[in-house]
């Protein structure tokens, strides 16, 4: 967008909708790297993604919270999104010989988030994401090794030797951020004794079983990825870096074998060649998210266990919320700073959350587990869906207005 000319004007009139355009470097081409080079592009800006990767589009399937789908509608992706994704409008669980802890209404996630949960593949979303971005703008085999921060400008180092000079930098770089460390020194990480298996399978899932079914000590969650397919995740205590013996499908085969239908079917529809297993870690957060002209967002800033499906979909977020400070305070270093406050506030109880659903789902003995699984079917309906829309209802996504800002 030549510099002369406005981004469209939002529906609420509010005069900020002519920016002063900014040379902004994202590091990063995941889920939030690149919902944030969209949004701050389609905003007037000129922006460079650097990803060190040659292939970006690997992954299974991830769920797109409402919450998620009203960020992607401000930058023009929400429908696109809609209709390449499966949609979930019930939500129940059940225990492992099929008995139902919670069978809620069919439509309780219409009726209390504002509109059906879309389940993707994240290839799909990757590739729809990319395609919003001008050619060239996404660069590949490009490893940043460091960023130095000198004046109004930031350095970005290359693993090449190369190096690059912006104003302004966006830190999407994932849990291993180079940006993170760079601005709070070293991060850690650590095992919270379970692995977790993702898996797309070519199975038609009843949109009535959409949820999850428990055990003591594991869980599997199957949501409907299309007309014909069906994303589903497991998780189990298990050590560190482990590996079955005959692979991980004819574990979970075994595993699984004497669970309800659809479980031991979905295992047998998954190619296990495309079964992915991944152990789960706490990572340190990020005290700083912003300084000067960088910035933080999306896993880099505030890393988070799966159990509530808001990694990504708070990714998204972030993506549109920076976008709009960057309208409201046109100057890198303010509205970083600002963005990051207010980002705070919703983010850190959802990493907490999450954290601790894990550690319930996951207590040892396994008898514990199994009791805490099937005592949340005694939790009363209405104060589910009241907490559940708090946090990924439409309502739940509020960007910053001109006149509520955050102070400090």
């Amino acid at each position: 967008m030549p510099a002369d000319m406005s981004p469209p004007c939002r529906r609420d009139g509010a005069r900020y909708c002519r920016v002063m355009p900014v040379q902004i470097t994202v590091i990063g081409a995941g889920i939030a790297g690149l919902a944030a080079a969209i949004a701050l592009h389609r905003s007037g800006h000129e922006v460079t993604v650097l990803e060190q990767r040659t292939d970006i589009s690997s992954g299974a399937g991830i769920s797109i919270w409402p919450n998620a789908l009203a960020a992607l509608d401000e930058f023009g992706l929400g429908e696109a999104v809609r209709a390449s994704g499966g949609r979930v409008t019930g939500g129940a669980i059940r225990w492992r010989d099929g008995a139902w802890l919670r069978r809620p209404d069919p439509h309780r996630i219409v009726k209390a988030l504002g509109e059906p949960l879309v389940v993707i593949r994240r290839s799909v979303l990757t590739e729809l994401l990319t395609a919003a971005l001008p050619h060239g703008v996404v660069q590949t085999s490009a490893r940043v090794t460091g960023i130095h921060s000198s004046g109004g400008s930031v350095r970005v180092h290359l693993a090449d030797g190369d190096s690059r000079d912006t104003e302004a930098v966006v830190g999407a770089d994932g849990v291993h951020s180079v940006v993170a460390r760079t601005l709070n020194g070293p991060l850690t990480k650590r095992y919270v004794g379970y692995t977790a298996w993702r898996g797309v399978a070519a199975f038609p899932l009843d949109p009535a079983m959409a949820g999850e079914t428990m055990g003591p000590g594991t869980e599997v969650g199957h949501v409907p990825l299309g007309p014909d397919h069906t994303y589903w995740f497991a998780t189990e205590r298990t050590p560190e870096g482990s590996r079955a013996p005959g692979g991980d499908h004819a574990y979970l085969t075994a595993t699984l074998a004497s669970w309800a239908q659809p479980i031991p079917q979905l295992v047998a529809a998954t190619d296990p060649a495309d079964l992915l297993r991944n152990d789960l870690y706490d990572h340190t957060q990020p005290r700083r998210w912003a300084r000067g002209p960088v910035v933080l967002v999306g896993d880099a800033a505030h890393p988070m266990r799966p159990h509530l499906g808001q990694g990504g979909c708070q990714g998204l977020e972030d993506a549109a919320i920076l976008a709009r400070f960057l309208q409201l305070r046109p100057d890198p270093t303010d509205a970083f700073a600002k963005f990051a406050t207010f980002r705070r506030r919703r983010v850190r109880p959802l990493v907490r959350e999450s954290a601790m659903i894990g550690r319930i789902v996951n207590l040892r003995p396994a008898v514990l587990s199994g009791a805490a699984s099937r005592a949340t079917g005694l939790i009363p309906e209405t104060v589910v869906t009241r907490h559940l829309a708090s946090i990924a209802g439409r309502s739940a996504f509020r960007l910053p207005t001109a006149g509520a800002l955050p102070t400090g």
